[in-house]
């Protein structure tokens, strides 16, 4: 060059590969041939780069070529790296089987599979749910001497996490760490997020805790990850108080943070709260999107204010934010919920006019309005309109119109729908045959409903607990105890669990027919008849005002030996027993019960020990409390996080300080946490109460300090 330097081979090689890398596929072909003019050979680098770059622009086939060229015996040759990036890119295509099938001709051309072909493959295949093969591949990679590196295991943490299966991700992550290998943000957000997602919120800022600890900086998406799981648990005041975290790291708010808030308000009920943080949302620059507008939308449809919703659905549009089929959808649905069905029809014929009807969603909402208000005609009027714009009626659209039908009491034309769906192939499940069920017993027809459910097992279709639970309940109507006790035996032996609603109803039984048999006394305010105290139409109400109150301890005794005849656990039983009285304020009895379950070796529910320690703890009964939970630990088992808030912050307000430090060391103690000095800020913050005056006072501090650190144009 004119200057004394010349540029070696490396140097186009590492622009080559720079415009590859971003996609710059033609301006670093172009450079290519400048450099074959100068004199320089063709390399496996180079053509790597440009297999690269065709990858990265999605074409596969100009890769392809490139390879082939490499390949030839005149060829510069194609290395581990090369198979490598191909792979990825048939991955990244969806065709996965080419991908493994190049990956065997790798091994056969000599070229071994690296940890980052092998973790290509592996995140290929959770992204399809494959997980059972990916965790083949992990150990076909460790026999062949590759290590999982940060990346893999990240990426197997993330599917089991997404899955589910969040102890099989903590036992991975303990893995990574004793293979001598220092997480990443990325692989603590992947845990952090499988704890939110089972509603683990502790567990999670534990982590968080132990991220802090271990010097790796949180990120916007951690932050996002822990909001997301305290609105997941109904606590979005909290999600909001964890913003000041944000802003005291120095990090900002973004689009996802805020819709998962407009979310969390929007789903606890809390609308006013929901638009204080969309409005604020433009003065700190960022901008509302479709999501954000749809899930205002269908907070005001499930709060009855359509209206309103509307207003919303005008100023997305205003905004240039064409409204999609789940916004329309949310909008007809909060029409349908309030009876305005003239509403959410216009809106319907401008969806068909509009040509966005992809799904039955939108059908199914008219329909299930139509089929509540028993107005049958219109409702077949409407699934034949469904049919004539071409869409498949799902089995929700099918579980509905039998719905309706049964009713208005056309239980005959309800099983003939079942035998529509067998025809055009759309095979009902255990939802539409319990609806069938229920509509059958609904009408008094216990026998024909219990036919259905012996079609139902043979056409392969197992009964659930709802299904179950509503044949004992007709039969408890009917007055029928025995017949109703032998399903009960049925769900034992199906392993299912006794939920709320089958103790009710048997429990109601009890009281209704001793009663009738005249051996014991309702209150003049609880003296309803048999029929309307089994119709279960607002079951919390009637579990509080009637039957707790009605009931005697006598009934739920004789009722548990007849629970523990057929084979189920008493425990899940005493806890129903003991919520329900101290819901209706016979606490001293439910204390009792309490008492009785540990001298039998029971212990009982977390939930149900909270509720106790919860409310002696507000009427200031701490000394109570601290029994409560000796007896517990006694047993084997740790007290609630929730249980030790209530007393810690309780004990704390009356300047009993000394006991509140030894509760949170017990606390810390239980959950194994070694460095204590990680986690007391977090049980500080989730313990405190709700303040919702503070997140105005912190929407209006993060703007502040927005404005402040904004760089001036």
């Amino acid at each position: 060059m004119d200057d004394g330097f010349a540029l070696g081979v490396i140097d186009y090689q590492t622009v080559i590969n720079a415009l590859c890398k971003n996609g710059f596929v033609q301006a670093a072909e172009m450079f290519f041939s400048r450099v074959l003019k100068l004199g320089f050979l063709l390399d496996t680098h180079i053509c790597t780069s440009l297999v690269l770059g065709n990858c990265r622009v999605g074409d596969l086939n100009e890769a392809f070529l490139v390879f082939e060229k490499m390949s030839k015996e005149d060829g510069c040759g194609a290395n581990s790296v090369t198979y490598s990036v191909l792979i990825h890119g048939l991955c990244e295509d969806g065709r996965l089987d080419e991908a493994f099938w190049l990956k065997e001709e790798m091994n056969e051309k000599g070229c071994h599979p690296s940890t980052h072909t092998y973790t290509v493959l592996i995140k290929a295949l959770c992204d399809v749910g494959s997980t059972d093969k990916a965790f083949g591949l992990l150990d076909e990679m460790v026999k062949k001497g590759c290590k999982p590196n940060i990346h893999t295991y990240t990426v197997l943490m993330d599917r089991l996490c997404r899955e589910g299966r969040i102890e099989e991700a903590n036992g991975m992550f303990r893995k990574m760490l004793d293979d001598g290998l220092v997480p990443a943000t990325v692989t603590y957000n992947a845990l952090i997020n499988g704890y939110c997602k089972e509603g683990k919120v502790v567990s999670a800022f534990e982590l968080l805790g132990v991220m802090e600890r271990s010097n790796c900086k949180p990120n916007i998406r951690t932050f996002n990850e822990l909001i997301q799981g305290l609105c997941k648990v109904n606590k979005p005041h909290k999600a909001m108080e964890l913003l000041r975290r944000i802003v005291d790291t120095g990090l900002f708010p973004d689009e996802v943070t805020y819709n998962i808030l407009v979310d969390g308000f929007s789903k606890a009920g809390q609308l006013d709260m929901a638009f204080r943080v969309f409005n604020s949302m433009n003065s700190l620059g960022l901008e509302p999107d479709g999501f954000t507008y749809t899930t205002l939308i269908d907070g005001l449809g499930k709060e009855g204010r359509p209206e309103q919703a509307h207003g919303i659905l005008g100023l997305m549009v205003k905004k240039g934010i064409f409204p999609d089929e789940v916004t329309f959808t949310a909008l007809i649905d909060g029409y349908c919920k309030t009876g305005k069905t003239a509403n959410a029809f216009m809106l319907f014929e401008r969806m068909v006019k509009n040509r966005c009807l992809t799904t039955p969603h939108a059908f199914n909402s008219c329909l299930d309005v139509l089929s509540k208000e028993n107005k049958v005609n219109e409702q077949n009027t409407m699934f034949g309109m469904m049919l004539k714009y071409g869409l498949i009626p799902s089995v929700v659209t099918y579980t509905i119109l039998i719905d309706g039908l049964c009713r208005a009491g056309d239980t005959i034309h309800s099983l003939n729908v079942l035998d529509l769906m067998k025809q055009a192939n759309c095979l009902p499940n255990v939802y539409t045959y319990t609806v069938a069920i229920n509509g059958l017993c609904q009408n008094g027809r216990v026998e024909e409903a219990e036919n259905v459910l012996y079609k139902m097992s043979n056409s392969g279709v197992s009964p659930n607990d709802i299904t179950y639970t509503v044949l004992l309940k007709a039969h408890i109507k009917a007055g029928q105890l025995d017949c109703a006790f032998e399903y009960l035996k049925t769900m034992v032996g199906n392993d299912f669990q006794l939920n709320n609603h089958v103790y009710c109803a048997l429990l109601a039984g009890f009281v209704v027919s001793e009663k009738a048999n005249g051996a014991g006394a309702l209150s003049s305010a609880c003296d309803l008849d048999a029929k309307s105290l089994l119709m279960g139409k607002n079951e919390d109400a009637w579990f509080s005002n009637y039957v707790f109150r009605a009931m005697e301890i006598s009934h739920a005794i004789k009722l548990r030996d007849k629970i523990e005849e057929c084979g189920a656990p008493i425990v899940d039983f005493y806890s129903f027993v003991v919520m329900g009285l101290c819901k209706v304020g016979r606490i001293l009895e439910a204390d009792n019960l309490m008492q009785d379950m540990l001298r039998i070796g029971l212990i009982p529910d977390k939930a149900v020990c909270s509720f106790i320690i919860e409310h002696f703890s507000r009427e200031g009964k701490y000394d109570h409390c601290l029994e409560w939970m000796k007896l517990i630990l006694e047993k084997g088992s740790v007290p609630s996080f929730a249980s030790y808030c209530s007393v810690i912050l309780g004990l704390l307000s009356e300047g009993k300080v000394e006991e509140a430090r030894g509760l949170v060391s017990e606390l810390l103690r239980h959950t194994d946490i070694e460095d204590r000095t990680a986690i007391s800020p977090h049980i500080e913050f989730l313990g405190k109460e709700d303040e919702p005056y503070r997140c105005l006072e912190l929407l209006k501090l993060i703007e502040e300090r927005y404005d402040n650190e904004r760089p001036i144009i």
